[in-house]
């Protein structure tokens, strides 16, 4: 055991110093964890920003008035004012996202109990703004109309009254979550790739038969590689975590740095030991890209990270619970958001071992069967 441990140290060198001269995926390193999380972060909202509204205003009384005036940047650009006529052609030329209309009488109407409608003309080809944007201005219209109500002593004839409570995120700022996910995913595409590219490089490149002279075994070639490139994306995604994250772009961390670090490592044994397996199915880099995509793909749609689990079909939920790249979401979302403790994400980092062992396992009887074909 001491001299297999020797062994695969001094590779884990080698394949440090390997790594560090291929300037290439250095770069996109650097770039993945701090560029790359920046952008996603900031550079596409998924919430409603700046949308254009227009009113057409049949009432022109107090509670239209104050509805319309609700209507604020930065969701909303200032509401325009429009006559009937024009509505049609505007929408048909994009110039608005929302019409709003409010209808004659509608103040009376509603200080009389009769339920008044408001129109709400939506451009749905803005597809994220149109849905977000609905949602956001029926809130603001109830917010308004039952403080307008309350003033006039009739918010005790209403038979409920909602009260909204964010939690972890109370105002709401995409960027915290977006950010996190984006380490979350390229932690994922990292892995396997560098993992990956570094057992086709030493056959692409004829080391692999100086590997076989040597008095090594398969087992600690693997490994070193596993090591070395998980050691290298552990210690990009804390940077990442901490600098990007934390301190650029202002991310709260709630939970245990070192318990998210655990989950990170144990992911990290799985799915770079994944990409050993990936490399030895295939025989050159562009079959490895070809085989990458489909993979982290569906890794990636059924991980949590891009819609909740519990949106997906019921048929396909049991499925993506049991992936490591959806266990390492739920940690990464229970840990740093939630200040979740270890007896809460104990099942899932127990997950994510017996996953790694049998990707591991799988992975080095290929990793030496290929190496026996290559002898």
């Amino acid at each position: 055991m001491a001299r297999w441990l020797l062994n695969v140290f001094l590779l884990c060198g080698k394949e440090l110093r390997s790594l560090l001269m291929d300037m290439p995926l250095m770069a996109l390193i650097v770039f993945a964890f701090t560029v790359g999380v920046h952008m996603a972060a900031k550079g596409v909202k998924a919430e409603v920003s700046n949308a254009s509204i227009a009113v057409l205003d049949g009432d022109h009384s107090e509670l239209s008035r104050r509805l319309r005036y609700a209507i604020h940047p930065p969701f909303f650009k200032p509401p325009e004012d429009i006559e009937r006529p024009d509505v049609q052609d505007a929408m048909d030329k994009n110039k608005y996202i929302f019409v709003v209309e409010f209808p004659p009488r509608f103040e009376i109407d509603a200080l009389a109990g009769r339920r008044p409608s408001v129109q709400v003309l939506i451009d749905a080809t803005a597809m994220t703004q149109a849905g977000l944007g609905a949602s956001y201005l029926e809130e603001i219209f109830l917010k308004q109309a039952t403080e307008f109500l309350q003033s006039r002593g009739i918010e005790a004839e209403l038979p409920l009254k909602v009260k909204t409570r964010t939690l972890f995120n109370p105002n709401e700022d995409s960027a915290w979550y977006v950010s996190v996910m984006q380490i979350v995913t390229n932690v994922t595409i990292l892995s396997i790739v560098l993992t990956g590219a570094a057992v086709i490089r030493e056959r692409e490149h004829g080391t692999i038969e100086h590997l076989l002279v040597m008095p090594v075994r398969s087992s600690e070639i693997a490994v070193a590689k596993i090591v070395t490139n998980g050691t290298v994306i552990h210690l990009a995604t804390l940077a990442s975590l901490l600098l990007v994250a934390h301190l650029w772009l202002g991310v709260p961390i709630a939970g245990s740095l070192p318990l998210f670090s655990l989950g990170a490592a144990l992911y990290l044994f799985s799915v770079t030991a994944l990409g050993v397996l990936m490399a030895t199915l295939t025989t050159s880099m562009p079959q490895f890209g070809l085989l990458t995509v489909p993979v982290y793909t569906v890794a990636y749609l059924l991980s949590g990270a891009a819609t909740p689990v519990e949106s997906m079909p019921l048929n396909l939920q049991p499925i993506a619970k049991l992936l490591p790249t959806t266990q390492f979401v739920d940690i990464s979302q229970a840990v740093l958001f939630r200040d979740a403790g270890f007896d809460v994400i104990w099942p899932k980092l127990a997950a994510l071992s017996v996953s790694g062992s049998f990707f591991l396992a799988f992975a080095l009887m290929r990793f030496r069967s290929m190496l026996e074909k290559v002898g």
